[in-house]
């Protein structure tokens, strides 16, 4: 879910796919794959056995592939024939099998782990959660692999934009900043494991993993927040990066997008505990690995969430009017000494 991330956190991204006309197509992108997904759930329940954990995911991920490919298509707004010219089957094949099938396999996860912690077991009960499973991963993979087509619209069309949301910026930032990068994936793994062990004594499956989920969404959460800070300004100690923000815009950050995708990357991990691998329950040994792992890669995307913010300030340091709008990006780093002076020369402009 780093793509995800990406568009929300770096404003060439969040600039990119957040301006109105770009809101209105979305919505309709996402309206009528969600009909069509609840059509195909409708077929399918009479074909294949949609009560096998393994054969719903199938369908999810099979609806999520083919609705990544055509939602790109419209967010690139090119001919098949231009898209294969100019992207390529790289690019393409990354977006049908990591945006396609694998982002859309964690988001039925992720329905079916919630739907079972609040006591709605898709293995009991497999009609509603097999269809909610199918129908939000399918909406969720439209919204995204149009966003990210109309991303690479704009870069081809001569629109700066430094950091396409998929893994090739990730590793060559682990390429030359492995040291950086690892001691933060460390410290999740460690801080992960021990937030973990706060919820194996509970008695109750459910309160054990809401616990759990409780534990690592804020363990996480602040995780990622340090290491963004930290990939912003490495050459800063960190406790003095903390001071240069108010308390309520770290809070920001550390609710989104650290705790909400902490807490959605272990929820994921509980979908696949019990309904990939068929546990009885949470086991504890996987959910202490599945902690550790989750706080880890919070680690890892935080620190290069930070550290492409900071090549994108080096790139185009001055900020548009509409780069004052991005929903999430601005409140924080807005009090960074990076870009307080563009800002306040552009608000003042307004005046």
């Amino acid at each position: 879910m780093l793509h995800r991330m990406a568009l929300r956190v770096l404003p060439s991204l969040s600039l990119a796919v957040t301006e109105e006309s770009v809101r209105k197509q979305k919505r309709i992108v996402m309206f009528v794959p969600g009909l069509v997904a609840f059509g195909i759930y409708r077929l399918a329940k009479h074909m294949v056995p949609l009560a096998d954990p393994l054969v719903l995911l199938s369908v999810s991920s099979l609806v999520a592939v083919v609705t990544a490919l055509l939602a790109y298509r419209v967010g690139r707004s090119a001919s098949w024939a231009t898209i294969a010219r100019e992207d390529g089957t790289r690019l393409l094949g990354w977006l049908a099998g990591w945006i396609g099938a694998v982002y859309g396999l964690q988001l039925s996860l992720l329905v079916l782990a919630l739907l079972w912690l609040v006591g709605y077991d898709y293995l009991q009960h497999p009609d509603g959660p097999a269809m909610m499973a199918i129908i939000i991963s399918c909406t969720s993979v439209a919204r995204d692999a149009f966003e990210i087509g109309h991303v690479r619209n704009v870069a081809l069309k001569g629109r700066p934009v430094p950091t396409f949301p998929n893994g090739v910026p990730l590793r060559a930032m682990l390429r030359e900043h492995t040291a950086q990068a690892g001691s933060w994936v460390i410290v999740g793994l460690l801080f992960g494991a021990v937030a973990i062990s706060l919820g194996l004594a509970a008695e109750s499956q459910q309160v054990a993993a809401l616990i759990q989920v409780a534990a690592v969404t804020l363990v996480g959460g602040g995780i990622a927040l340090c290491a963004y800070l930290s990939g912003l300004h490495p050459s800063m100690p960190l406790a003095e990066t903390l001071r240069r923000f108010a308390p309520g815009e770290l809070l920001k950050y550390w609710w989104w997008p650290g705790m909400a995708f902490a807490s959605t990357y272990y929820l994921v991990v509980l979908g696949a505990l019990l309904f990939m691998l068929r546990q009885p329950g949470v086991p504890a040994g996987g959910a202490v690995v599945g902690g550790a792992v989750v706080a880890a890669i919070m680690g890892l995307y935080g620190y290069y969430l930070g550290h492409r913010r900071r090549v994108e300030d080096v790139q185009a340091p001055q900020l548009t009017e509409g780069m004052l709008r991005c929903p999430f990006v601005m409140g924080i780093l807005g009090k960074s000494a990076s870009v307080a002076a563009p800002i306040a020369a552009a608000r003042g402009s307004k005046v």
